[in-house]
């Protein structure tokens, strides 16, 4: 053989050894060493809706028909949603439901959806909204054009769209409870009112499996509290608390506060006072 063609093999032989050394140590590689991590699975896509409180507004179109949803969806680097969109379901009386889907890949946390944005869904009714209420999603949101800042509909509170009024009435006493934070079964043992100025005391039962039925004697034992509230546009409005009887603890509090509301008032028993301290929450819109 000649030299050149020596010299050709040779280096032919040597370019297949470098050849089969790569291709062995590209076949070696571990992910997180300097090497390229095999591709990630994409994230699935699956359907999904906004919770109520996610649905954070609605408006109503020039031809009040027309109905804007803006809702909190998931939201990342890459995208988060796709097919959003309203849609009406069957309707019931005096309400119209629609219901807010999407597909996301949000469940998966691989998939970077882990912040939120806002998005709008928009639908066409058959006919105007009227006086008919808006049900969105389930457990709903509810809005009125009642009493509404338009083209922005009005989201109604838990005691809905139209509350009763501030008053010496059950309906009213209902929304005093849910002014303050009480457990679940919660019951009103005793009210002092006047239109303007509220006392209620409440209570509650406590044992291991403890609802409605007050005839159950694994809830023997008993927690109860002592609320006061002024009356506003919004409706009863807790202001203090205490266990005390008599009227010195909540005039102190508020000098306005009648006596004839507060001066019978028996001290609640120390021993059913909950160890807890529940604070005020917003009362309801009207």
């Amino acid at each position: 053989m000649r030299s050149g063609d020596k010299r050709g093999a040779v280096a032919a032989a040597l370019l297949c050894v470098l050849a089969v050394l790569l291709l062995g140590a590209c076949g070696t590689q571990v992910a997180g060493r300097g090497g390229a991590s095999p591709a990630a699975t994409p994230a699935e896509w699956t359907l999904a809706a906004p919770t109520t409180t996610q649905i954070i507004g609605a408006e109503l179109g020039p031809d009040q028909r027309t109905v804007t949803i803006a809702v909190d969806v998931p939201s990342g680097p890459k995208p988060c949603v796709r097919d959003l969109k309203a849609t009406l379901t069957e309707p019931v009386p005096n309400t119209v439901p629609v219901q807010i889907t999407f597909d996301s890949p949000s469940g998966d946390q691989a998939s970077g959806c882990t912040k939120t944005a806002t998005a709008k869904a928009r639908v066409k009714l058959p006919e105007p909204l009227g006086d008919r209420e808006l049900a969105v999603g389930y457990p709903a949101a509810v809005f009125t054009a009642h009493d509404a800042h338009l083209p922005a509909l009005r989201l109604c509170g838990d005691l809905g769209c139209t509350p009763p009024a501030t008053g010496c009435t059950s309906g009213s006493y209902d929304q005093a409870v849910k002014a303050v934070d009480v457990p679940t079964h919660t019951y009103r043992d005793a009210e002092h009112c006047d239109g303007k100025w509220l006392v209620l005391d409440l209570s509650w039962r406590t044992g291991p499996a403890c609802g409605d039925d007050q005839e159950d004697g694994a809830c023997t034992s008993r927690l109860g509290d002592r609320w006061f509230y002024q009356a506003e546009e919004s409706g009863w409005k807790p202001f203090f608390r205490t266990t005390e009887g008599g009227c010195r603890a909540v005039r102190d509090r508020e000098p306005a506060f009648p006596a004839a509301l507060c001066a019978s008032l028996e001290p609640l028993d120390p021993s059913l006072h909950p160890t807890y301290s529940p604070t005020p929450t917003a009362s309801p819109s009207s």
